[in-house]
C-alpha cells in the first residue's frame, strides 16, 4: 500500500473518532466520513506500519444511515464528525463505546442503559472557542482541519447556538475593519489568538472574550466600542495569553466593557459564570443529566454530600434541596468564589465551597468529624487520581456518584473503587454533545 493509491474498501465498523474502519491486505484502514456497510473507492493519505488513513473518492454503495450535509467542513474539522450519521444511530454508536470499553475490561456483566437523547441536536452549545488566523491575507475565524493546524474558515459552526455564530461573525468583521492582526503561531506574533463567546440561553446575555497575545493593543478602544454595539453583548473581556502554547486561555483577564460575568440557569437555579468558569455546554440537557444522577443516587434528607471538582457549584447546588448539607471544593479560586455567590444567589444556605484539592481537603474534613454519606464527582477527561480515590474511600461514603465525560477513564477509575470495596452494576450514557463522538456517562458506586 502506498500514499495516493486508490483502492476499493468495504467499511465494517466505526472507530472512536467516527472514522470508517476497513481492512486491506492485513492492514487496518481508517476512512474519513465512511460508514459501516458502505463500499467506497478511497485514496490513501498516510501509511503507517500496521494501519493507514484514507479519504473517500467515491461511494459505490451507500449506507441507509447516511445523512446528506451541505457543509462537509463540519466533518473535516472534527467539529461535528458525526453530522453525516442519522441521530438515532449516533445514540447507538455512543452506547456501544461504553459496552466495548466494559468488554475490554472484562466487565461484561455491567448493564448499559440506552443513551439519553439531547433535546437539541444542533445549535445546542452555549459556548464557542474559535481560532483566529490569517488565511490568504485576510483575518478569518474557523476551525482547524483534523490532525493539522490548517484553518478552515467558517461562519456557521452547526453545533453552536446560532446567536453565538452571529456574534462571532460580527466580531470578526470588527477586527477586520480595524485592521487588528490575527495571531501567527509559527512566529508567536500578531494579536488576536481566539474568540471565546458564551451566551446564556436563559437571559440572552453574551460574553465576548478576546484572547490576545498582549494585554493591550492600539485598536482596542475602538474595537471594544464597536463590539459593545452588537445586540446581546453585555460583557467584553481581554484574556492575556503571551505564551507560545496550545492552551487557549492565559492567566489574566481584563474587563474591557460591561460585567465580569453572565448569568445562566440549570432548571430553576441561576448561575454566575466568569470567563474561566466551567459550565456544561448543553444547557437543555444538563438538568436532565443532573436529575438522572440525583434520582439514581436515592438521596436522603439526612445525607451530607461532598461535591468534588465542584466548579461553580452546578451539581452541588442542584443536590442541596434534597439533603442536609453540601460541602464542595475546587482548585480554581474564581470558580469557588462563583460557587459561593451562586449559593447566595439562589438562597441556598446548606452549601459551602472552599479552594483546594479534594484529596487533601477530604481527609482533613474526616479528621474534623464530618460524616460523608455521598460523594459526587464530575472530573475532567483525565479522570480521577489514585490519591483522590484513596481519600474518598477513607472518608467512607455509602455512595459515590460518578459523572464522566470520558468513559475510558471512568471505567479505569471504577475498577480502582471496586478493588477497595465499592460495587456498581449499571452505566447510563447521556448525549451531551450531539454530532460528536463524545459521550457523558453516569454510574452509582455503593459500599459493600
Amino acid at each position: 500500500m502506498q500514499k495516493n493509491q486508490i483502492i476499493d474498501l468495504e467499511i465494517t465498523d466505526l472507530s472512536y473518532e467516527a472514522m470508517g474502519v476497513a481492512h486491506y491486505n492485513g492492514m487496518t484502514v481508517f476512512v474519513t466520513n465512511a460508514l459501516p456497510g458502505e463500499v467506497v473507492s478511497a485514496k490513501i493519505l498516510k501509511v503507517k506500519k500496521n494501519f493507514a488513513f484514507a479519504k473517500i473518492e467515491k461511494i459505490k454503495k451507500e449506507s441507509p444511515d447516511r445523512v446528506k450535509i451541505k457543509l462537509n467542513q463540519w466533518v473535516q474539522t472534527g467539529l461535528a464528525s458525526l453530522a453525516h450519521i442519522k441521530y438515532e444511530k449516533q445514540l447507538v454508536f455512543k452506547r456501544n463505546q461504553v459496552v466495548n470499553l466494559l468488554k475490554k475490561a472484562h466487565l461484561d456483566d455491567i448493564e448499559v442503559g440506552q443513551t439519553l437523547a439531547s433535546p437539541e441536536q444542533k445549535g445546542y452549545r452555549n459556548k464557542a472557542q474559535v481560532p483566529v488566523r490569517e488565511v490568504k491575507g485576510k483575518l478569518e475565524i474557523g476551525f482547524f482541519r483534523r490532525h493539522s493546524h490548517d484553518l478552515v474558515p467558517l461562519t456557521n459552526f452547526f453545533t453552536t447556538d446560532p446567536e453565538i455564530d452571529r456574534v462571532l461573525v460580527a466580531v470578526r468583521d470588527v477586527l477586520r475593519r480595524n485592521q487588528v492582526p490575527a495571531y501567527d503561531e509559527i512566529h508567536n506574533k500578531g494579536e488576536v489568538r481566539y474568540l471565546d463567546v458564551r451566551r446564556s440561553k436563559a437571559t440572552g446575555e453574551i460574553m465576548v472574550i478576546l484572547v490576545c497575545l498582549h494585554n493591550d493593543f492600539v485598536q482596542l478602544p475602538r474595537v471594544a466600542a464597536e463590539i459593545s454595539q452588537i445586540p446581546g453583548v453585555t460583557s467584553i473581556i481581554l484574556n492575556h495569553n503571551p505564551k507560545k502554547t496550545n492552551v487557549i486561555l492565559g492567566q489574566k483577564d481584563y474587563v474591557v466593557y460591561g460585567d465580569d460575568h453572565i448569568t445562566d440557569q440549570i432548571g430553576n437555579l441561576k448561575f454566575r459564570i466568569s470567563p474561566k468558569s466551567f459550565f456544561q455546554i448543553n444547557s437543555l440537557q444538563t438538568p436532565r443529566l443532573y436529575n438522572l444522577a440525583i434520582e439514581k443516587a436515592d438521596l436522603k434528607p439526612s445525607d451530607v454530600v461532598v461535591d468534588a471538582y465542584s466548579g461553580i457549584g452546578t451539581i452541588g447546588l442542584s443536590v442541596a434541596k434534597h439533603v442536609k448539607a453540601v460541602r464542595g471544593m475546587e482548585v480554581i479560586a474564581d470558580a469557588v468564589r462563583d460557587a459561593n455567590a451562586n449559593a447566595k444567589l439562589n438562597n441556598i444556605s446548606n452549601a459551602k465551597y472552599v479552594t483546594g484539592k479534594a484529596e487533601e481537603i477530604m481527609p482533613h474534613w474526616a479528621k474534623e468529624g464530618l460524616k460523608t454519606d455521598v460523594v459526587f464527582v464530575d472530573p475532567p477527561r483525565k479522570g480521577l487520581t489514585p490519591e483522590f480515590i484513596d481519600a474518598t474511600v477513607k472518608t467512607g461514603p455509602k455512595k459515590v456518584v460518578y459523572i464522566s465525560c470520558n468513559p475510558a477513564t471512568m471505567i479505569r477509575d471504577l475498577q480502582l473503587f471496586k478493588e477497595q470495596g465499592y460495587q456498581f452494576d449499571r452505566i447510563d450514557p447521556v448525549d451531551m454533545f450531539p454530532q460528536t463522538p463524545h459521550v457523558e456517562a453516569v454510574t452509582i458506586l455503593t459500599k459493600n
